[in-house]
């Protein structure tokens, strides 16, 4: 099976994950996810649709939290757990009950960006499960609500034209705030990245967008990450809210 996956490096190698060389594999979206999480020391996180574990890897590696995986397809969730993530394999809207009797202070979520009747089917079925959505936003988002403790915290990053659904699977949060990312200055936020809080009631906020890439194209080999893209990437640094 090795034969079939890469040990790949994130956060500028402090994290380390196999993950196939065909089919899902994780890019620069699940580590701002983890950097986007408010997780403290000691609290607990789930991770739905978890993948081969590369969100909560990075999470953990940057806070001294427990973190509980959720991914339905047992190549991924056999992957999560060879990563050293613990994961409960299953759908996420049939959950086993040991897992339904247990709440959390924080989900995160990174879940399909296509919707079922756009582009191309993959020929991969495991890059089309994960890539494909099945399950709507609006039940991610009322999961989530059901497995946090009272004032927990929701982080979810998707892309930002489907930040309508998103709101609209809200209810029972408040303290919304989105975060959109940019590959560049002047160019449309092709992310965002959502924080809500269960019962909270602040005012909803739209921040400025978080630049990925410095200057307005590529102009050389290599990475042009900003500095902060760059300490979230490479330095594990927290992607803050303020």
């Amino acid at each position: 099976m090795t034969a079939d996956l890469t040990n790949d490096g994130f956060l500028g190698g402090r994290v380390m994950a196999w993950q196939p060389k065909q089919g899902y594999r994780a890019a620069t979206d699940p580590v701002f996810l983890a950097a986007a999480c408010p997780a403290k020391s000691g609290e607990t996180v789930l991770d739905l649709g978890c993948g081969a574990g590369v969100a909560s890897l990075c999470l953990a590696a940057r806070v001294d939290c427990t973190v509980t995986g959720v991914e339905r397809q047992a190549l991924y969730a056999d992957l999560a757990r060879r990563n050293g993530v613990e994961v409960v394999e299953a759908d996420l809207t049939a959950l086993p009950s040991e897992l339904r009797q247990r709440s959390f202070d924080h989900v995160i979520a990174n879940p399909p960006y296509l919707l079922p009747e756009a582009g191309t089917p993959a020929l991969d079925l495991g890059r089309e499960e994960a890539f494909r959505e099945e399950t709507p936003l609006s039940a991610w988002c009322s999961v989530a609500k059901a497995r946090l403790k009272p004032g927990g915290w929701l982080t979810m990053i998707h892309l930002a034209e489907r930040l309508p659904d998103i709101l609209g699977g809200m209810a029972g949060f408040g303290s919304v705030t989105v975060l959109p990312l940019a590959a560049r200055d002047g160019r449309p936020a092709g992310r965002v990245v959502v924080r809500a809080r269960k019962g909270g009631k602040a005012a909803f906020r739209l921040l400025a967008p978080f630049l990925i890439h410095e200057g307005p194209k590529h102009l050389q080999d290599g990475d042009d990450f900003t500095s902060r893209a760059r300490a979230i990437l490479r330095d594990g640094a927290a992607l803050t809210f303020d």
